[in-house]
């Protein structure tokens, strides 16, 4: 119980973990193609996912 507390404790206090802000707040200019791209470059994605998602943002 104690670890829990401490571990929740120091999360608080520390902010955001460190991309945490990149995923839910994106930089400003940031067009939802751009955020489709660069999962595609970090390999979250697959090129047919990529390419379907890409058809639905009409791009």
């Amino acid at each position: 119980m104690l670890i829990a507390v401490t571990v929740l404790l120091v999360r608080w206090v520390g902010g955001p973990w460190p991309g945490s802000m990149a995923v839910h707040h994106p930089l400003p200019g940031r067009t939802p193609l751009d955020i489709l791209k660069e999962r595609f470059a970090r390999g979250e994605i697959d090129k047919d996912e990529f390419e379907e998602r890409r058809r639905v943002l009409g791009e």
